[in-house]
């Protein structure tokens, strides 16, 4: 009996954890012939389609034909939308001119505030179709609205949808909506849908200025059928560098917003594999199983005023969709869980079910299994980029096969919790093995308390375990599906960062998981502490970890459909009156070798300005490169002043050839008064939230700021600064057009490769020096050329 009840347990431990991932979102597509007055995935899809056919960055022909169709499906629905177009300059230091899509639906009521529908429609730069990030977004958008209108239901408030431009560049049609549209002082809420993969469950991340409370509440109230969501990611998301468009509404407009994202399926996002094919249908689903039910309720509701005054701990879980309680709560829970630890310690001693000898045996056990577990995780992947170097290139830092490797870790994990438990197996003195884990967990609710508050509700099954000692205590063979109940939530509350963690952070995190799979493990010990085949169900998870690391082995060559991402980029020093090949590859492949040497490189003093990436990459290799005769840019000063110890410059910087961006660098040091480009400038935000380059009087590096051109315009800039201080901007243009143009021979890549994303790519790029001295003028002069230090290859065309 004891041996039925072990595997009967083990069946519903395997049990719950499937059912927590298979619970979290919809298992059921909704198809072309769903009710017209609701949400269709395949209808939802065939926008993504659209949206999505070809790369539609700003700049690109695709572009407009992706604004084109978005606006012709809102004239289609009855509605009037407009374009709100004009120059941004992100906080940190992007600029383009997007063209936002805005459209609305008139509400019943004059005084409240409008609902807002926001997603963006341009894609990644340069090789991005765009379908999940995000197309998806605004396809969930269209069909939501659709659904709604269908319904034939007056809203009480507006509801305003705005398509963004330029959200992969820095948030520029979102900063331009919020800085210039008049209807972005009406916003009272904004329902933000976005992705960072193309899979998964779409998660909800709260943005607001003030603490979460109504917010939260309010998320319950309208009741999503699959809510995802906990506060402790949202806190990690905080700690990261990443911004979606609701940022910019948060920050600058003082809007509170739920963003709505997935992130599964990571090795595809911004690259040429973010394709409709490629897009989760069930994920889509998921989108919409939000938007539908948040569109009724707050189209209706009253969202005047979101703000709170009260912080909640959250998180959804199988069966009660969304727990909440106050972070008031934090520390008198924290203040039990001791009280309860310490009580159960005394009981436990006087009743001689817990002894000094067995405490310490439980806490070498859970040290040695903990321990053994990071090493084995982190080692892991130490190894696997040993064997298999060319992961390096894909800079997501999760390889196609990431999902073997995330469930090796967690089975060597497994397997290193089962074997040494074995070693310390008692089940008389169980009681006594528990203390440790207690103890460790207890302390990192303390932590948890003190620096990451959003973590604090793993107090919770913290308690129920503190639950199960007590019963241990006074019962030596406690009936065990009745620890089964009390360990669930466990279960259902960790096992989801198990898995995620090593998605959203990359491999190199894997480690986490694997730690946090023996965390999980002890807590489960009341379970199963009473397995007599510890050391067999660990051998054989250490079996399943080898297979899943086989299949992965096999999964690990690049395919027609999981391609090797690599780069090339040409670039003219005209400076130097050199050229050179340059990519950011780590492994070489038979497309780089063609203009590439190894042995030749000579990157070393390359990268002292590093054109801007998302991860901060810099060239691995430089070689030498003929000269070709391209057309750099023409400059201009068409004023230059000195009043008093202020000097005023005004420049323009006019593409002779077709661009796509420009990259300059000022040194750090230099500080500026002012500064526009083309009438724009950064803003800056003051106290903890401060953006140093706000006013570009202080800058984070040598960067000042990078502009994406839409139909070549010519970048103006006009600056104020120390009249004793020289500028010096070193200026790249590039354009992305290598495999295209007429003067170069660079073939296409073959089936099993990609453009790299995140870096600039298949470009020809020209780098040059450009120094403003101070010329005196005569008074009648309306213009004044420039000093630029700068050698000019042949054939270029130079300021006279």
């Amino acid at each position: 009996m004891k041996k039925v009840l072990s595997v009967l347990t083990l069946v519903f431990i395997i049990l719950s954890v499937w059912y927590t991932f298979y619970s979290s979102m919809p298992q059921q597509i909704s198809g072309l012939d769903t009710p017209k007055q609701e949400f269709s995935t395949l209808r939802a899809l065939e926008h993504v389609k659209k949206i999505s056919e070809k790369p539609h960055y700003i700049g690109s022909p695709a572009h407009d034909e992706a604004k084109n169709y978005i606006i012709e499906e809102l004239k289609k629905l009855g509605l009037s939308p407009e374009i709100q177009e004009g120059f941004s300059l992100g906080d940190k230091g992007s600029m383009s001119k997007p063209q936002n899509i805005i459209a609305q639906i008139k509400g019943t009521s004059e005084e409240s505030k409008a609902l807002l529908l926001l997603s963006h429609y341009d894609s990644s730069q340069h090789s991005s179709y765009g379908a999940s990030d995000a197309g998806s977004g605004v396809a969930t958008i269209l069909e939501g609205i659709r659904a709604f209108l269908a319904q034939n239901k007056t809203p009480k408030n507006d509801i305003i949808m705005c398509i963004t431009d330029g959200e992969e560049l820095g948030l520029n049609g979102a900063d331009l909506f919020v800085s210039e549209h008049p209807r972005a002082k009406d916003i009272g809420l904004v329902l933000n849908f976005e992705a960072r993969g193309s899979g998964g469950n779409s998660y909800m991340l709260m943005e607001t200025n003030s603490k979460n409370g109504k917010m939260i509440e309010e998320f319950i109230k309208a009741d999503p059928q699959f809510p995802v969501t906990n506060s402790l990611a949202y806190s990690i998301y905080k700690l990261l560098p990443n911004d979606t468009d609701l940022t910019v509404f948060r920050k600058h407009g003082d809007m509170q917003g739920y963003n709505f994202a997935f992130i599964d399926d990571h090795f595809d996002y911004h690259t040429a594999n973010d394709t409709w094919q490629n897009l989760d249908l069930n994920t889509l689903q998921h989108q919409g199983s939000y938007l539908m039910p948040l569109l009724s309720y707050f189209s209706n509701s009253d969202i005047t005023n979101l703000k709170s005054e009260e912080d909640f701990l959250y998180f959804n879980t199988p069966v009660f969709k969304v727990i909440k309680y106050p972070f008031s709560w934090i520390y008198p829970l924290l203040g039990l869980a001791i009280f309860l630890f310490i009580t159960l310690l005394v009981i436990g001693k006087s009743k001689s079910r817990i002894n000094a000898g067995e405490v310490g045996s439980g806490f070498l056990a859970f040290i040695i299994s903990v321990g053994l577990a990071g090493v084995l995780g982190f080692g892991l992947w130490k190894l696997v980029l040993i064997i298999y170097p060319q992961y390096n290139d894909i800079l997501h830092g999760f390889p196609y096969n990431g999902y073997y490797y995330i469930a090796a870790a967690v089975l060597l994990a497994i397997a290193a919790f089962f074997k040494v438990y074995s070693i310390f197996d008692n089940t008389e003195q169980l009681p006594s093995i528990l203390v440790a884990p207690l103890f460790f967990w207890i302390v990192i609710c303390g932590a948890a308390a003190v620096y990451l508050e959003g973590a604090s509700y793993f107090i919770i099954p913290v308690l129920l375990c503190l639950l199960c000692q007590f019963v241990l205590i006074n019962q030596k063979r406690p009936f065990p599906l009745l620890m089964l109940i009390l360990c669930l939530p466990s279960i259902f509350m960790i096992a989801p960062f198990i898995a995620s963690f090593p998605v959203a952070l990359g491999l190199k995190i894997a480690f986490a998981s694997s730690v946090l799979t023996v965390l999980l493990c002890t807590l489960l010990l009341p379970v199963i502490g009473f397995y007599t085949k510890k050391s067999m169900l660990g051998t054989i998870t250490f079996i399943l970890a080898l297979v899943c690391l086989g299949l992965s082995h096999f999964k690990s060559d690049f395919t027609e459909e999981r391609q090797k991402p690599n780069s090339l980029v040409y670039i003219l020093h005209e400076d130097e009156n050199k050229a050179y090949w340059t990519s950011y590859d780590h492994t070489l492949d038979s497309w780089t070798k063609k203009y590439i040497d190894r042995l030749k490189n000579i990157a070393e003093n390359w990268n002292q300005n590093t054109i801007e990436s998302k991860y901060s990459n810099s060239f691995n290799y430089v070689n030498n490169a003929p000269l070709k005769k391209i057309k750099s840019s023409k400059i201009e000063v068409s004023f230059d002043s000195i009043n008093g110890d202020k000097r005023m410059l005004d420049i323009c910087i006019s593409p002779q050839r077709n661009i796509n961006r420009m990259d300059l660098f000022v040194r750090k040091s230099f500080k500026f008064e002012s500064l526009f480009a083309n009438g724009a400038t950064a803003k800056g935000i003051t106290g903890k939230d401060r953006f140093v380059r706000g006013s570009f009087t202080e800058r984070s590096s040598n960067r000042l700021l990078t502009y994406h051109l839409r139909d070549n315009e010519p970048l103006e800039l006009r600056m104020q600064f120390h009249k004793d201080s020289v500028p010096e901007i070193v200026l790249y243009e590039s354009s992305y057009d290598l495999l295209e143009n007429e003067l170069f021979s660079v073939p296409k890549r073959s089936e099993t490769m990609i453009p790299k994303p995140f870096v600039l790519n298949d470009a020809i790029t020209i780098k040059k020096t450009l120094r403003f001295e101070y010329i005196e003028r005569p008074k009648d002069s309306t213009s004044l050329q420039t000093d630029q230090s700068q050698n000019l290859s042949e054939g270029n065309e130079q300021t006279d």
